[in-house]
């Protein structure tokens, strides 16, 4: 355990182990969207069949909608 002399030394580091609490919540976050965007289902399918899958799918909507 440190022994804090004066009030300076010890604001500072408490100042100091905030700011690093503060940056490893960001890094948190930063990892989250991360980790949720590698999980979305359209980035498992490559860039070429997801413009397949996304045309087809929007045709295959307007048919159905429009043979009502």
């Amino acid at each position: 355990m440190k022994t804090y002399k004066d009030t300076d030394s010890l604001e500072r580091d408490l100042k100091i182990l905030d700011l690093e609490r503060k940056i490893a919540l960001e890094e948190f976050k930063t990892l989250k969207q991360d980790y949720t965007e590698s999980l979305n289902p359209v980035n498992w399918i490559p860039t070429n069949l997801r413009w397949l899958v996304t045309n087809y799918s929007t045709k295959y909507i307007l048919r159905k909608i429009f043979k009502r």
